[in-house]
């Protein structure tokens, strides 16, 4: 099964992914046209700030199975592709009331104007994982625009291995890093302040001994 699989420690907060999504999804599908069209392109992931300074996270449908969001609307607008395992929404039949929304884990759902045959309404809108493009065997718009790896797409069981790699590589690296700490400070200039600093408290504790001693 292939999803979009999110590595949170390395997005940037740039929002290229929001850019491409909103530019895939309009009708021109061209970066210097979309934002003219009514009503405006919108992006299906959302770049949220972290709690620290310097991180985000870019948030999307995670096309769950079962899907909550499927299972309580009320009109089956919400339906699920098996070939390509996504869950996607008819603008057709949905009534913007929103139960999806309720339900929704991830808070993934908004809510905006969309074409709605000759017309525009307001509408569900989520992820659809860019079902078109992956059906022509090309990767989602927002893994294509990420340059950092923060959105990679692929088999899931690959890519949580690659995960498990880069983990032990990290840990690996960490212990190294501490094994030559400690070698400094069994050697070298800052073993021998280390020597003086023991051997001086020995002395004193003795000295403070025999004075106890003696009285």
């Amino acid at each position: 099964m292939k999803l979009v699989f999110v590595n949170p420690e390395r997005c940037i907060g740039c929002l290229q992914c929001e850019f491409a999504c909103a530019v895939e999804h309009s009708t021109s599908k061209s970066g210097a046209t979309a934002w003219r069209e009514e009503p405006v392109p919108r992006s299906r992931v959302h770049v949220e700030p972290g709690p620290v300074m310097g991180t985000s996270f870019p948030s999307r449908c995670r096309h769950c199975d079962p899907a909550p969001c499927q299972q309580v609307c009320p009109t089956s607008a919400i339906t699920r592709d098996v070939e390509q395992n996504l869950v996607l929404v008819n603008p057709q039949t949905c009534i913007n009331c929103a139960m999806c929304a309720m339900v929704c884990p991830f808070d993934a759902l908004t809510f905006d104007p969309q074409a709605v045959g000759t017309g525009e309404r307001t509408v569900a809108v989520k992820c659809d994982g860019c079902v078109e493009q992956v059906r022509r065997g090309e990767i989602p718009a927002c893994v294509d625009a990420c340059k950092v790896g923060a959105l990679v797409f692929g088999e899931l069981n690959d890519l949580v291995a690659q995960g498990r790699l880069q983990t032990a590589g990290s840990v690996l690296a960490a212990v190294t890093a501490g094994e030559a700490s400690e070698d400094a400070l069994t050697d070298g200039p800052v073993a021998t302040w280390r020597s003086w600093g023991a051997e001086a408290s020995r002395v004193e504790s003795a000295a403070a001994t025999v004075e106890g001693g003696s009285r």
